[in-house]
């Protein structure tokens, strides 16, 4: 299955985990993350995605997307 992420999931592990529902959303995130990297899913991205992602002024940010 294919499956596209948009940014605000990349950044969602940056957010402020005390929020119950940001925890969650960013352990939904790394599960699927997990899934991606065993093979489960295959993670599309698109342009925009990539150019927005490469604006990010955080380079630990960029190279987290161009790793995943």
């Amino acid at each position: 299955m294919r499956i596209y992420l948009d940014n605000w999931c990349y950044n969602r592990p940056y957010d402020d985990q005390s929020q119950m529902r940001i925890h969650l959303e960013t352990e939904a995130k790394l599960l699927i993350q997990d899934m991606v990297k065993r093979g489960d899913l295959e993670l599309v991205a698109s342009f925009a995605l990539t150019y927005e992602n490469g604006k990010n002024r955080f380079v630990h940010k960029k190279r987290l997307f161009q790793n995943v």
